[in-house]
């Protein structure tokens, strides 16, 4: 096996997150601030904990001003919507980001319809959402955003592929879609009611899986020389004698790498992406509430 096969997701956000780093520097040097990113968790999910402290400490590593606010689980929806406002309201964020999953008593909608457009560097607003459908700029969800990054840095231009979007989430799947159709690809959209996935599969230039489905997609689905960006982290149960399982993703990785043109590994792939992505639209977004343009060879129409 070829390692020029593996897509280094972790090495391409490396790179993304120091240039990140050049224009948060100039961008300060120019509008006498830093950028600001300003998350919001409420409840104490373990895992939610892990990913908001490593936002927080990477936006500071990229020159960028970093906003917690933290509300307890028993916090009311009007409290976490009254934080919400004020960070809208506020000069000094640029990017705001509401760490979810929300408890059961919060509407995620409701809430995320509250951040303003301009400032929802996560691409979840309905504004963005539309934006992005019709081809106008506005604010991308960082993983299909990511893993469009590394698709043109691996393949270059995705004109007249053919490629299947495996899953149709609203954070993934729907926009991952849509960022193809604008790289001119003829895609197709697959989900749990689709009828012979794996013939589609076969069919396909491009693979991406986002399902959450642990190795769903067979080495034996992918055609030779097809890109496959793999989406899903699982973890499997524990070995005998094990206290935790492998994390794999939605591809049969071991069965894909043989057949593969180039294939995101799990982990290491498309998961370092989605932070550093983030990072980007909210420099974009400063930069944007500035009236300051990044220079465009510093930023072509999806990446830094």
């Amino acid at each position: 096996m070829s390692e020029n096969k593996i897509i280094d997701g972790k090495e391409f956000a490396e790179r993304l997150r120091a240039r990140i780093g050049v224009l948060a520097g100039e961008f300060e040097a120019k509008a006498g601030r830093k950028a600001g990113l300003a998350v919001v968790l409420v409840g104490e999910d373990p895992a939610s904990q892990v990913y908001v402290s490593s936002k927080g400490k990477q936006t500071v590593a990229a020159g960028m001003n970093s906003f917690e606010h933290k509300l307890p689980a028993d916090a009311s929806e009007e409290e976490l919507l009254a934080v919400v406002a004020r960070l809208n309201a506020d000069p000094a964020i640029d990017g705001i980001l509401v760490q979810l999953p929300l408890p059961r008593h919060m509407d995620e909608q409701k809430v995320i319809a509250t951040i303003d457009p301009d400032k929802d560097v996560d691409g979840f607003h309905v504004t963005n959402a539309g934006r992005l459908a019709v081809g106008q700029a506005g604010y991308v969800p960082c993983t299909p955003l990511g893993c469009l990054m590394l698709l043109e840095d691996r393949l270059g231009d995705l004109k007249g592929l053919n490629a299947v979007v495996i899953g149709r989430s609203n954070i993934v799947g729907k926009p991952m879609a849509q960022l193809l159709l604008a790289a001119n690809c003829t895609v197709t959209i697959a989900h749990r009611h689709t009828k012979d996935l794996a013939d589609i599969v076969r069919r396909s230039d491009i693979v991406v899986a986002a399902v959450g489905v642990p190795e769903m997609v067979k080495g034996d689905w992918i055609k030779p020389g097809a890109t496959v960006i793999d989406v899903g982290i699982n973890r499997l149960p524990p070995a005998e004698g094990k206290t935790k399982g492998r994390i794999v993703g939605d591809v049969d990785y071991q069965g894909a790498v043989q057949v593969a043109g180039a294939i995101t590994p799990v982990p290491g792939g498309v998961g370092p992406m989605t932070i550093a992505v983030l990072l980007r639209n909210a420099l974009v977004a400063a930069y944007a509430h500035e009236g300051l343009e990044l220079p465009k060879a510093d930023l072509p129409e999806h990446s830094i």
